[in-house]
Formats: C-alpha cells, sequence, structure tokens
C-alpha cells in the first residue's frame, strides 16, 4: 500500500547525465537524513529513494519497499524548497507506518494530520500552499499604504513613507481583530547564490525588522548544477510574503540602479565597490526604516511579533544557528551608498495586501 502526494502540473522530463542524477539522489538521501534528525529525532530508519517518471504523483512512500519515490518532473520544474517539503510529507507518512505501526489507517488519517501539525510538515496532497481568500474591504485600505509614497518632491515623499510606514503598522492590529486565523506559509526570495553578499544580509534584517517575516538563510540544492547554494527563505503570512518578495525584489533593483547611477555620475568603469556600495545603500535604508519605528514607539506603538508565525517558523526551523560574517570595507563607496540607501522610498507596485495577526500594545512609560 503506498502513500502519494499527486500533481497534475509538471512540465516535460529534462534529462540528467548518470552523474548529476547519483548526485541528486545522494542529496534527497542528505535531505533525509538532516530531516531525520530534526524533525523526527532519528526515529526513522533510512529508505531507498528513487526517482521516478511521470506526472501523476510528486512523491510516495511505499510501506511495502521501504522506499520512498520522488518525482523527478517535480525536482527540475520547481523549487528545493518544494522538493523538500514533499519529501517530509513522504516521511511523515514512513514515520506513521513504521513507527507508529498503524498500517491500517488511511493515506491521510488522523494519525498521519496529527503527525504534520506537530511537526510543520505540508499535509495536504498538493505539497504547496494554497492561497486563502481576502477580505475586500481590508485588501483595498491596505492596497493604498504604499501608493502614498509616490511624490517626486523628496521631502514629501519622505513624509508620505514615514506615514505609510505608520499606517501599515497601526492596521495590523484591526486586521488581527476583524480577520480569522489565516494561515502560515513560507517563500524562497532570490535566486540560490554560493555567496551571500552583506547587502543581501541587511536586506534579510530589514524585512525580518519591518516588514512582519520571519527570515532565515538555507541551503538548497541545485540538481541542473550539481552543487549547494544559499537562498532566503521568509515565513509569515500569505499577503505579508507577497509584501516582502515585492520589497526584496524592488531594493536589490534599487541599489543596482544607484550603483549604475554612481558610475555615471563620478565616471568609474570597475565594478570593484560594487558590493561595497551596495552594502552601504541597505545599511542606509535599514537606518531610515529603524529610525521611523523608533518614532512609533515615541508614539506608544510597539510592534509584538505573531506567535502563530513564530511557531510555524520554528516548527520548519527547529535548530537554527546565528553565525557572524565579516562585512565589506567601510571606504567612501560604503558611506555613499549608505547616504543613497536613506533616501530610498518604496512605491508602490504590488498587488497583493500585507496583513499580520500580531498585536500592538501601548508603549511602557517610564
Amino acid at each position: 500500500m503506498g502513500r502519494a502526494m499527486n500533481d497534475s502540473s509538471a512540465s516535460d522530463d529534462t534529462t540528467l547525465s548518470a552523474a548529476l542524477e547519483a548526485a541528486l539522489v545522494r542529496e534527497l538521501m542528505n535531505q533525509w537524513k538532516t530531516v531525520n534528525g530534526s524533525y523526527f529525532r532519528g526515529a526513522l530508519r533510512p529508505p531507498l529513494i528513487l526517482l521516478t517518471h511521470g506526472s501523476q504523483r510528486l512523491g510516495r512512500w511505499i510501506p511495502d519497499e521501504r522506499t520512498i519515490e520522488i518525482s523527478r518532473k517535480l525536482v527540475l520544474s520547481t523549487t528545493w524548497g518544494t522538493t523538500v517539503e514533499v519529501l517530509k510529507h513522504e516521511m511523515a507518512h514512513q514515520y506513521v507506518s513504521e513507527v507508529l505501526k498503524e498500517s491500517d489507517e488511511s493515506a491521510h488519517g488522523p494519525s498521519f494530520r496529527n503527525v504534520c501539525e506537530r511537526l510543520g510538515i505540508d499535509g495536504k496532497a498538493a505539497g504547496l500552499p494554497s492561497p486563502r481568500p481576502e477580505e475586500d474591504r481590508i485588501a483595498d485600505r491596505i492596497a493604498r499604504l504604499l501608493a502614498l509614497a509616490s511624490s517626486a518632491n523628496v521631502h514629501e515623499a519622505e513624509a508620505a513613507m514615514a506615514a505609510a510606514q505608520r499606517l501599515l503598522l497601526k492596521h495590523n492590529i484591526e486586521l488581527g481583530q476583524t480577520l480569522a486565523a489565516s494561515g502560515r506559509a513560507w517563500k524562497h526570495l532570490g535566486k540560490p547564490s554560493g555567496r551571500i553578499s552583506e547587502a543581501e544580509r541587511v536586506l534579510s534584517v530589514i524585512l525580518s525588522e519591518h516588514f512582519f517575516v520571519e527570515a532565515i538563510w538555507i541551503p538548497v540544492y541545485r540538481p541542473l548544477e550539481g552543487k549547494r547554494r544559499s537562498v532566503l527563505e521568509v515565513c509569515g503570512t500569505e499577503q505579508n510574503l507577497d509584501i516582502a518578495e515585492y520589497v526584496h525584489g524592488y531594493l536589490m533593483g534599487t541599489a543596482e540602479r544607484l550603483w549604475n547611477d554612481h558610475k555615471e555620475e563620478t565616471r568609474i568603469t570597475s565594478n570593484r565597490d560594487r558590493r561595497t556600495f551596495m552594502a552601504g545603500v541597505m545599511t542606509g535604508m535599514n537606518d531610515k526604516l529603524t529610525r521611523e519605528s523608533r518614532k512609533h514607539q515615541r508614539e506608544g506603538l510597539v510592534w509584538v511579533k505573531d506567535a502563530d508565525v513564530v511557531q510555524f517558523f520554528r516548527r520548519r526551523h527547529p535548530y537554527v544557528r546565528h553565525v557572524r560574517h565579516a562585512g565589506e570595507r567601510r571606504n567612501e563607496a560604503y558611506a555613499l551608498g549608505r547616504e543613497r540607501g536613506r533616501s530610498i522610498v518604496i512605491h508602490k507596485g504590488v498587488s497583493a495586501t500585507p496583513q499580520n495577526r500580531g498585536r500592538l500594545l501601548p508603549a511602557k512609560r517610564g
């Protein structure tokens, strides 16, 4: 009796060389070991992992053969994060079958659902977060927030940006009271990279501290390259993930544009200081957002993180390591980039609407 995740949207197979295919299976086995240790406390015995053709199943646990099948189309046509979610799903079936020994339970019965809920594993047959309906009235109000910072006048734009930040912050308490409990999800931002720049690291801090998501850099595997990379994962509500995705792309694109403008203005041709300049841009933007946050606190608005998001994040990443990294050199390019970053205004550019069920508390007065 097998346990399968179904899919009808996978694309045509992409051919892998024998070496890449073998490396992919090894990486899936390494990922199985990681999940077994961090989620299942080493309770599972290693199965056979096979790649399969066809688009009918994303994955399947076959108890009699002690085999986990993973769709080759899935691995090659989606992100590594999605593949890992499917692997976790099948490992949950393995746990019910071999540890709980409930072989008579239906494929997605109570024991399986309980395991998935307890460990933060996607228990749906689709394997991916599904969009949730939005409240039109709230959506209309929130969609206008980022439009406030559209003035061509620098001072007006700065004031509008500050107003947009404050409104976004204040609206979260109303959203928490208005909306029923919504799902928590994850999203990978940007392209997987072999080297994470300081600008990207500072941007991840900006998202986690100012845009209501939890952020973490995680390892991923690139099967067509046979290489490991890192990617930024954010966890939060569906709408806040969309906002974070937009802000991530907007700020990375803006930092790149500011660097090109700087090169043109100074007539330099080398990209030697590019990473340093972009790190300064992100630091300057973080300075600006932090300054506005302190104003909000003085006004009595203190953000208390959404406990559901924090819990979801901790279930997905039960063991988090904090590592210090050396930053870019602090030269003139960094200082100039930081100054430019403080003048960035985030303009409207998304159709998604932010929401968060965290709450606001009055600031304590000394």
